[in-house]
C-alpha cells in the first residue's frame, strides 16, 4: 500500500504540466505547437520569454525533489534502520515523477523531456552529486549554448560523479544512476541528431526577452 501510494503520487506530482498551464494562462497558447513543440523550459524561454521560463524551470526542478521526499512524508517515522527500502521509495517515486513529466495525465500524456525533474530528483536524493552535474552542466552550456549538449553532458557523468566522487556505492544506486542517466540521454535522442547534423539551435538564459 504504502508503495503504491509514493508512486501514485510521485506520478501525479510528476504529471503538472507546468509550461503547458503557463502557456494557456498567460499566453493563450498551447507549447507544444510552438518552437520545438516540446513542453518543457528550454522551450518555453524560447517561446515564452524569461521569466515563463524560469517559473516553469523552477517548478518542474521543484516537482522532482518533491517526489524524492514523498517517503519523507509517508514512511519516515516508522522504517528507521531501513535505509535500503527507504531508499527504494524514494527511487520509485522519483521514477514515478519522471514518467508523470514526459507522459501528464493532466495534459494529454503529451509532456517534457524530464531533464528539469530529474535534476530535482538528484537534489532530494543527493544533493552533492546534483550539484556538481549542475556545474558540468553550466560549465557546457554557456561555452556551447547548447541546452541539450550540457544535459547529455551532465547524464552521461552523473552514475561516474556518484560513484567516485560522491563514493555512492549501494548497488541500487548504481543501477538509479545509470538508468536515470540513460534516460536523460534517450529523451534528447532527436537533439543528438540535430547535434551531429549541426541543425541544432543555441540558446542564451540571460538574454533580455522578457
Amino acid at each position: 500500500m504504502l508503495l503504491f501510494l509514493v508512486i501514485l503520487f510521485g506520478y501525479l506530482i510528476g504529471s503538472i504540466p507546468t509550461s503547458v498551464w503557463v502557456g494557456k494562462a498567460l499566453h493563450g497558447c498551447d507549447i507544444r505547437e510552438h518552437g520545438s513543440k516540446n513542453a518543457g523550459a528550454t522551450n518555453t524561454f524560447r517561446v515564452l520569454g524569461k521569466r515563463s521560463g524560469w517559473f516553469v524551470l523552477i517548478v518542474d526542478v521543484s516537482k522532482g525533489v518533491i517526489a524524492a521526499c514523498l517517503p519523507h512524508f509517508f514512511a519516515e517515522t516508522w522504517m528507521v534502520g531501513y535505509k535500503d527500502e527507504f531508499l527504494i521509495l524514494q527511487l520509485c517515486g522519483s521514477f514515478s515523477a519522471v514518467f508523470g513529466h514526459v507522459f501528464p495525465v493532466f495534459a494529454g500524456f503529451r509532456g517534457g523531456k524530464g531533464v528539469a525533474t530529474s535534476l530535482g530528483i538528484v537534489i532530494g536524493i543527493n544533493p552533492y552529486a546534483a550539484i556538481v552535474c549542475l556545474m558540468i552542466f553550466l560549465a557546457v552550456f554557456i561555452s556551447s549554448r547548447f541546452v541539450s549538449l550540457g544535459a547529455i553532458t551532465a547524464a552521461l557523468c552523473f552514475p561516474f560523479i556518484s560513484y567516485f566522487i560522491i563514493n555512492e556505492d549501494a548497488r541500487i544506486m548504481i543501477v538509479f544512476t545509470i538508468v536515470l542517466g540513460t534516460l536523460v540521454i534517450f529523451a534528447h535522442r532527436k537533439n543528438i541528431d540535430r547535434l551531429l547534423k549541426g541543425q541544432e539551435n543555441k540558446m542564451n538564459l540571460f538574454s533580455k526577452k522578457a
